[in-house]
């Protein structure tokens, strides 16, 4: 017969396989038919290179290919049972001269391998992944909304469960805090100059008491709303200006001042008696009312969602120490004035408006309901160093501060914006 065993060798015989009989002996047959179509090792390990390999530079060394092509030989001239099954080795020659051009020219003539699809396919699955992550990347901060408080979650002072609703109390009940933009036309023997000049002097006061930032603006809020409803005569109002400080200590701090360090410090203008007096009227008239949203409640907040650094936060603070001097700045809220602050702060030591949507979320406030007051705080920091009034100045010069006073502003509104004066 044309095609019988002989004439391969390689071929695997029913007899060489344990179990000849039954199955096997049938499984002999479908082997023998097979060998028909079968080549001979030496056709096999010829020049014919399968169109799927691609190599590229050399792979093996001289010596690597030399024997390589020893092993092969004796592989010709001994085949086995076991030999004969497993796929040809193509020439290191070949190997080392096998490069993408000789892929793409194979590619023409044969049809692309089922697991050359697959990994093109795979590549450009990953391609496609690898430019939605640029594209993750390439959106700004402003529009990602983070959680702020997911850190403090083990914290329980922090009371992560509630502290929405708490801000959402203060920004309800803020309105109360406030007072009249002109209730100083009510009194009639002080005025709004007279008001700052208390202020600035306060602030140097609390300073130098080394009291708590909370401390002065209670301060400043307990001044306002009792002038807002008691006349006062120009020669009480620096005892006004330092029962409301002891008021403020006994609410806040923990060591109070005593009233005979007030005293002192107010150049002995005033007796034991007169302050213990003036704190009765002043807690009568404010119905015993301390527990008010001041900026600062808002400060703490609002810097936390703006993810402020400490040169940020002294500059946002000097910003709103300013304002408090500025009778005009009582029309805003504190929240507002805590945001602006935050807003004017960062933006200007950037060069560019910086106010995402964090910062929008937890604030309450858009950045063009911040431009006004920002415009304001920009022209009173431009005028600090040179005011009479610069406790303000002072203070936030200092190391303890940054230094922060003495930066230069860059001016991050447009020219038809901006405020200087």
């Amino acid at each position: 017969m044309a095609g019988s065993e002989e004439n391969y060798p390689g071929v695997i015989r029913p007899s060489n396989l344990h179990g000849g009989g039954g199955l096997m002996a049938g499984r002999g047959k479908l082997d023998a038919g097979m060998g028909q179509n079968r080549r001979a090792l030496s056709t096999i390990n010829g020049p014919i290179q399968h169109p799927c390999a691609v190599y590229k530079g050399n792979v093996f060394s001289e010596n690597s290919a030399a024997q390589m092509a020893n092993k092969q030989q004796h592989q010709h001239q001994q085949p086995s049972t076991i030999q004969a099954t497993k796929p040809p080795l193509h020439s290191a020659t070949h190997m080392n001269h096998y490069d993408v051009e000789d892929y793409k020219a194979a590619a023409d003539d044969f049809a692309v391998p089922m697991f050359v699809q697959h990994t093109e396919a795979m590549l450009e699955e990953i391609e496609d992944e690898m430019d939605k992550e640029v594209e993750m990347e390439d959106l700004e901060e402003e529009d990602i909304i983070l959680d702020i408080d997911s850190p403090d979650k083990k914290n329980a002072l922090a009371v992560v469960e509630y502290v929405d609703d708490i801000y959402a109390y203060y920004k309800k009940i803020e309105s109360s805090s406030c007072v009249p933009l002109d209730y100083m036309d009510q009194q009639p023997d002080i005025n709004a100059r007279m008001r700052g000049i208390l202020v600035d002097w306060l602030i140097e006061v609390h300073y130098k008491f080394e009291l708590m930032e909370e401390t002065l603006y209670l301060t400043v809020n307990l001044i306002d709303r009792f002038l807002a409803v008691q006349p006062v005569m120009r020669k009480k109002l620096q005892l006004v200006g330092v029962t409301a400080m002891l008021l403020a200590c006994k609410y806040e701090e923990v060591s109070v001042p005593v009233v005979e360090d007030l005293i002192l410090i107010s150049d002995k203008a005033y007796t034991r008696q007169e302050v213990l007096d003036m704190e009765k009227l002043m807690v009568n008239m404010l119905q015993f009312n301390m527990s008010v949203p001041t900026p600062y409640v808002f400060m703490r907040r609002f810097l936390k969602a703006a993810q402020c650094d400490k040169k940020s936060e002294h500059m946002a603070f000097f910003m709103i120490d300013l304002c408090l001097v500025e009778y005009p700045m009582l029309r805003f809220p504190p929240s507002l004035l805590a945001a602006a602050a935050i807003f004017t702060a960062q933006s200007g030591l950037s060069g560019f408006q910086q106010w995402d949507r964090t910062c929008e979320k937890y604030s309450g406030y858009a950045q063009d309901q911040l431009l006004e007051c920002s415009k304001l705080m920009i022209s009173f920091h431009h005028k600090a160093a040179t005011g009479k009034l610069n406790a303000v100045y002072k203070k936030y010069s200092t190391s303890k501060y940054g230094h922060v006073a003495k930066y230069e502003t860059v001016n991050f509104l447009p020219d038809d914006e901006a405020m200087v004066v």
